[in-house]
């Protein structure tokens, strides 16, 4: 018996054992302030290596900041200097040692930037917390309470562009095989790319054109730089959930086609996370008729996400054609050797490490 789920993938001249991969979720585990701050530590070396070892084919190391000012809350990891980039080393290696590809996922919070962890509340920091300015496409606040965020000069988004490239050389010299650019939930690329939150009236905003210019040059910037050979991904917010008031499903689509002309191998399709009055249906698999939908109207390989947890659920969109592989997120929290047992369920095989071969 043959899994869809358990088929290897290749993208560019890198193979990912299976279709089984790990979403990019914040830990907001470490030290805000200081020479280690931003530097992933023991908790994230145990929670990415118990996934690896688990049998998830690949895993994307949560939003990465490429600058102090683009965490979205103080406690966030960062790639802005070599000395986290030597600690995400040390979590790249054991992943690829144990036959998990090691991608990264790296951002700038935007307007949502400067805010509390999750489990403390939400909401914005003050500089007595480590908290800064944040910044954005325009002086809109993500929502009542937030901070307005000191809108964009031309210069400072041509800066940030270069911050990506940075953060890009930064993540391959760590190791990394798959790099991720973080466009969705509201972030700061997402920001441009919605009316919503993007009120200008230059050229970074205004037509669908001039929304998308950022993610765009960003692409471009990142794909200069990272291996020819290597595979890079975009994620995506497929709609606000705010009507024709802000970024929409047939957008995504036209953004997609052109993001593989940037380069960009793979769309990594969510929704959602750019404030306002959004009613979202929530459900299993709710998001998966967007990602479906990319991949047939453009031919550009995607991932699912989205209240995705039985194996037989996951083997069904990767077998019927939906998405070509599924990014796991409270799933994976849940139950970090989910890998192993949707093979085992699914008659199907995936890696694990010698002195775990007793349980396959």
């Amino acid at each position: 018996m043959s899994a869809a789920l358990f088929e290897p993938l290749t993208l560019r001249s890198l193979t990912i054992p299976n279709r089984v991969w790990m979403a990019p979720m914040d830990q907001y585990s470490a030290e805000a302030a200081g020479p280690k701050a931003g530097v992933a530590n023991d908790w994230h070396f145990a929670h990415y290596a118990s996934r690896a070892t688990g049998g998830t084919g690949l895993i994307l190391v949560e939003a990465t900041a490429v600058s102090p000012e683009g965490r979205i809350s103080p406690a966030d990891l960062g790639i802005w200097n070599d000395t986290q980039a030597e600690a995400l080393g040390r979590i790249a290696g054991f992943l690829k040692e144990h036959g998990t590809v090691p991608g990264i996922q790296i951002g700038h919070a935007g307007r949502k930037a400067s805010t509390r962890r999750p489990w403390q509340g939400r909401g914005p920091v003050g500089e007595g917390e480590h908290g800064w300015q944040p910044v954005g496409p325009s002086p809109v606040a993500f929502a009542e309470g937030y901070t307005v965020p000191t809108e964009l000069t031309t210069e400072g988004i041509e800066e940030i562009v270069g911050q990506f490239a940075d953060a890009a050389r930064r993540a391959l010299a760590a190791g990394f095989q798959i790099l991720e650019v973080h466009g969705a939930h509201g972030y700061l690329i997402g920001e441009f790319l919605s009316p919503h939150s993007n009120r200008r009236t230059d050229a970074y905003g205004g037509s669908f054109e001039n929304r998308t210019r950022l993610a765009l040059e960003v692409v471009d910037a990142v794909r200069a730089v990272w291996p020819e050979e290597l595979p890079v991904f975009f994620r995506i917010s497929a709609t606000d959930w705010l009507g024709e008031q802000g970024w929409t499903v047939d957008e995504t689509v036209r953004l997609a086609a052109l993001l593989r002309e940037h380069g960009v191998d793979l769309l990594d399709v969510s929704s959602g996370g750019n404030g306002g009055p959004a009613d979202i249906p929530v459900g299993p698999g709710y998001q998966v008729p967007f990602a479906a939908r990319v991949r047939a109207e453009t031919g550009l390989p995607v991932a699912a996400v989205g209240m995705i947890t039985e194996s037989a659920q996951a083997e069904k969109i990767v077998a019927n054609g939906e998405a070509d592989a599924v990014l796991l997120g409270r799933e994976l929290l849940r139950d970090a050797s989910w890998a192993r047992r949707a093979a085992r369920e699914l008659g199907a095989e995936t890696h694990a490490p010698a002195p775990y071969a007793w349980a396959i």
